[in-house]
């Protein structure tokens, strides 16, 4: 009970800063911008899920008594109506600022097939007949929300039907039996598949594409270490022209959270139209990552003389080390050194227009192995390098590899006396150009994903660089099962 009391604050501080960002006034990490030609491929996906949940429209029989001449009073049955095709020759999906989406499908077309029973007296008559439903109109309203948890959410607010002609098509010369039709059939059967209409599209709402919305991750794991928190600070936010969709963005330890103490960029978003969906990642996304990864040492590194190449004139021992520090070699005689190198601070990635760049800050810590197995700190130097960064995506993630510039060493302290860092420098390019960064690009060759809906690719890839964000434009394409 007492652990549970000590971790109560530290969770209720979590989810505060997880689940109410708005109230922070917190930017978005990153936006998922859908444009028209975004929402004009999700309205035709939806024509195709449209359609065959149509098809699965059952319809009453239509039963009753009947007065027509020349045969007087009877009755009649229609039944096993069956939609047997159904077009939707299109759509559309606009914005509805402030609320949502509108989903609009006109001139679509529904052919019903039926069976008739006539029954007078000792007569009896049947056969079948196909009805031609011309010129539906389907209007829905689609509510856009947040969760608490950050997920999205998606409701049918309202949802009109209507049905401009209806055309019987029998053979022979039945032409009281389509009086028949008209008189008693025809009204009941607009009213029952208008009404069947929008009851398919709330049960389509509330049964596929919520929960396909569910899909859209909130937290993502981007290794065993790291995660990247995509929870939406705020509703889908609909404009005139497109849909934006705004994420948190942050990259987390997976182990132990602790609050961010800087905020995410306000980004201006050029009007690009060309794609269909656009990404806008912030530096805040990635200089989370170098701060979660600096506070679990992750960027700090150790060079011992066994990990110098075999063929290297300069040996991490004092007395290869004669050159740079005489003193050192005479105080400890044929000693073996270790380096130890730490980020002063998290190296922040700085985004300009058409440039990625880092200037990492290291210091470099020299250490004598006593026989005894004591390290003894013999010099500290500081490391300062200017790293370019490229950065690429491909159908669901961003990886990138880091081109390093030259390093330029400078001592901070010597208990050693005269210290030649000059020629230390030759040694600290040729350890981090093959060892350090390529470690670091085998990383980030692995990516992080960016926040998809389950079986979503994209493809025609772009990528531009702005002040403070990334900028990726792609197309889309739903893969079906």
């Amino acid at each position: 009970m007492r652990a549970l009391a000590g971790a109560l604050p530290s969770l209720l501080l979590r989810l505060l800063l997880t689940s109410s960002p708005e109230a922070l006034g917190a930017n978005p990490g990153l936006v998922t911008r859908i444009t028209d030609k975004g929402l004009e491929y999700v309205a035709h996906e939806g024509l195709v899920t449209l359609r065959e949940e149509l098809l699965r429209i059952t319809l009453p029989d239509f039963t009753g008594d009947f007065k027509i001449k020349p045969f007087g009073r009877g009755h009649y049955e229609f039944h096993s109506l069956q939609i047997h095709s159904c077009e939707l020759p299109g759509s559309t999906l606009t914005p509805l600022p402030g609320q949502g989406l509108s989903f609009t499908i006109s001139d679509s077309f529904i052919r019903v097939q039926s069976e008739w029973k006539v029954r007078k007296s000792f007569v009896k008559l049947h056969g079948s007949l196909d009805v031609e439903v011309k010129g539906i109109t389907i209007s829905v309203n689609l509510l856009l929300g947040r969760e608490l948890s950050g997920r999205p959410t998606v409701s049918a607010t309202s949802c009109s039907s209507h049905i401009q002609d209806v055309e019987v098509d029998v053979s022979g010369d039945l032409g009281w039996l389509l009086n028949l039709f008209d008189n008693q059939i025809e009204s009941k059967l607009r009213k029952a598949l208008e009404n069947k209409i929008c009851e398919r599209i709330q049960k389509l709402v509330a049964s596929d594409l919520q929960p396909y919305l569910q899909t859209l991750p909130v937290t993502t794991g981007i290794d065993s270490f790291a995660g990247i928190d995509y929870s939406l600070t705020e509703a889908p936010r609909a404009t005139a022209q497109m849909l934006d969709v705004m994420f948190k963005g942050e990259i987390f330890n997976r182990d132990r959270y602790s609050p961010v103490t800087f905020l995410a960029p306000v980004m201006s978003l050029p009007e690009d139209h060309n794609r269909m969906v656009y990404f806008a990642i912030s530096d805040y996304v990635f200089n989370t990552a170098s701060r979660v990864y600096h506070e679990a040492g992750h960027l700090n590194f150790s060079i011992t003389d066994d990990m110098v190449p075999s063929g290297s004139t300069i040996r991490l021992t004092t007395k290869s080390f004669r050159p740079f520090a005489p003193r050192l070699a005479r105080m400890y005689p044929n000693m073996n050194l270790e380096l130890q190198g730490t980020m002063a601070s998290a190296p922040f990635l700085n985004l300009s227009p058409g440039n990625l760049s880092l200037t990492p800050q290291m210091e470099i810590e020299g250490f004598v192995l006593l026989p005894s197995s004591v390290r003894e700190p013999v010099f500290r130097l500081g490391v300062t390098t200017n790293v370019s960064a490229m950065l690429t995506f491909n159908t669901s993630k961003i990886t990138g590899a880091l081109k390093p510039g030259k390093v330029q060493v400078e001592l901070k302290e010597s208990k050693v006396g005269v210290f030649n860092v000059e020629l230390l420098e030759a040694l600290l390019n040729y350890h981090i150009l093959n060892t350090l960064y390529p470690q670091v690009n085998e990383k980030l060759a692995e990516g992080f994903p960016l926040p998809l809906l389950k079986r979503i690719q994209l493809y025609d890839p772009v990528l531009e660089i702005h002040k403070d964000f990334l900028f990726l434009g792609a197309n889309v394409q739903y893969m079906r099962v």
